[in-house]
Formats: C-alpha cells, sequence, structure tokens
C-alpha cells in the first residue's frame, strides 16, 4: 500500500460513525451497497438517508460545518460522547475533497444546532434572517458598512421589553421575511436605528424597536459594543434569538439564551 494510502487508512481506522457532508448520489449508494452506517449531513435529505441532519447553512468554515453535523447527530443519538468519527468533507470545493477525523464529546454541545433545531422560531425562518444579514454584511448599505439587529421568535415578550425609537412601518402588515421585496425593505430600513422584531413563523412585527431588558449579568466578548449587549440581555429574558451584523468588524453573531453561539464572515459566504 502506498503511503498516501496509508495515510488514508489510518484516518479511517476503527471509527464508530462515517459523516457524509453533501454527499453525491454515487457515493451513498457505494456506502449503502457496502451495508456501512452513515449519516447524512446536507440541506436536504435527497437520499432518503435513514440517519439525516439538516445543514440549514453552508458553514464554509469547515469547522463549523463539522461542529454542527456531530452536534446534530448527539442531539438524535446517532453518537455519543467518546465516539470516534470520520467526516468526509468538501473543504477546497462543494464535491467532498477531505476526510477529517475526530471525537465526539460532551464539549463539542457549542448550541449551534440548539439554535436552530430548539428554537421556537422556524428553522426556515432563522435561516433566513441570516441570509438577509449575510447580504447585508457583504454589501453594506450604499456601499458603506452598516450595523443591523434582527430578533426572531417571542415577539409580544420582546415587544413588551422595548419601546419604538420612530413610526413602525410594518404595523398592520402581514409581510414575512424570506421574501425578496421583503428582504430589499429590511436592508433599507437597517441604515437607521433599533432592532428588527420578527414573530417564530417570520411575521416582521416592527422596525425601530429599542430593547430595554436588563444588561446586568450578560457576559459578550471584549470589543463588542452596545448593540450585541441588548442582543445578548433579550435572548437571556426571551424565548427570542437575535442575529447581529457588526458596523465595526462586519461579522454577523447569533445570541441565544443570553450567550453568544456563532460568529460568521459574511465575505465567506
Amino acid at each position: 500500500m502506498s503511503p498516501p494510502a496509508d495515510l488514508l487508512s489510518d484516518l479511517v481506522a476503527d471509527v464508530d460513525e462515517t459523516f457524509l457532508f453533501s454527499p453525491t448520489g454515487s457515493m451513498y449508494d457505494r456506502f449503502l451497497e457496502a451495508d456501512e452506517p452513515v449519516v447524512v449531513v446536507a440541506a436536504g435529505n435527497e437520499h432518503d438517508a435513514e440517519r439525516y441532519v439538516e445543514l440549514p447553512l453552508s458553514f464554509e468554515n469547515v469547522r463549523d460545518r463539522i461542529r454542527f453535523g456531530v452536534e446534530g447527530a448527539m442531539d438524535k443519538d446517532y453518537v455519543e460522547d467518546g465516539d470516534t468519527v470520520a467526516c468526509a468533507v468538501g473543504v477546497l470545493d462543494e464535491a467532498i475533497d477531505a476526510v477529517i477525523r475526530t471525537t465526539v464529546s460532551a464539549s463539542m454541545h457549542s448550541g449551534i444546532y440548539d439554535l436552530f433545531a430548539n428554537s421556537r422560531a422556524d428553522p426556515n425562518v432563522i435561516r433566513d434572517v441570516f441570509d438577509v444579514a449575510i447580504e447585508l454584511g457583504k454589501k453594506g448599505q450604499k456601499g458603506k458598512p452598516v450595523g443591523a439587529l434582527f430578533v426572531v421568535g417571542d415577539a409580544g415578550k420582546v415587544m413588551n421589553k422595548s419601546r419604538p425609537l420612530s413610526y413602525n412601518p410594518f404595523e398592520k402588515s402581514h409581510v414575512h421575511v424570506g421574501d425578496p421585496i421583503v428582504n430589499v425593505m429590511l436592508k433599507e430600513f437597517s441604515r437607521l436605528d433599533g432592532a428588527f422584531v420578527i414573530s417564530d413563523s417570520g411575521k416582521i412585527v416592527s422596525a425601530y424597536r429599542y430593547l430595554e431588558p436588563a444588561a446586568e449579568g450578560v457576559d459578550i466578548p471584549k470589543g463588542l459594543g452596545a448593540r450585541h449587549m441588548a442582543a445578548g440581555a433579550i435572548t437571556r429574558d426571551t424565548n427570542s434569538i437575535a442575529i447581529v451584523l457588526s458596523e465595526s468588524d462586519g461579522l454577523v453573531r447569533a445570541f441565544k439564551g443570553g450567550k453568544l453561539l456563532l460568529e460568521l464572515d459574511p465575505e465567506e459566504y
């Protein structure tokens, strides 16, 4: 056996589980024919895999993609603490081109999977809000960097813990995030102060809201400002999540339960 083959053999030796990230049909069929158990992690279950974890974002950062897949598999009891897994994943391209070996541990419960799977808001709504924030982070507002705060879920309680800064352009409307025209409106209104409040089902309840939860006890990384502090505080006091686009560094961050769970660079998407 050649040295490269030896290296690959060592990577997959004695693994308890194989994860296929967005596999082609032919690759998945090869595992089926060999009767090898796998966990498929992908945007859709195109192969009707028995064990499947839905990937709501592409997670260009491979580490985040693997953490999400493994955490989802732990939540579904496909793997457990101490298992060794081989992750077949695309690193340089969308097609699978690498195998990464890792050991499942309780510390891998970062909350990324929980953010989508166990929030009050529909996972598709959360994904749509991420899409808006990422797109806004790429292009800014008329070419200039812009900050934005989206609070998703538990809208009634969020409204009770906030006050209007100006008129609400979405009052008495029935528009939902994800609609291309509505997304353009969100990007336009983002240049003004205040948070967007979005319901569990994606209805845009309000814009220009000043969040008023107490910030005491909220621990956010140093260097993050008032917008991030408000995001942490409102998610601690309600069953919402908050997605923040930072004007200063251009990163998109997600908070739940008062904690920062996810950080994305829009330029990688």
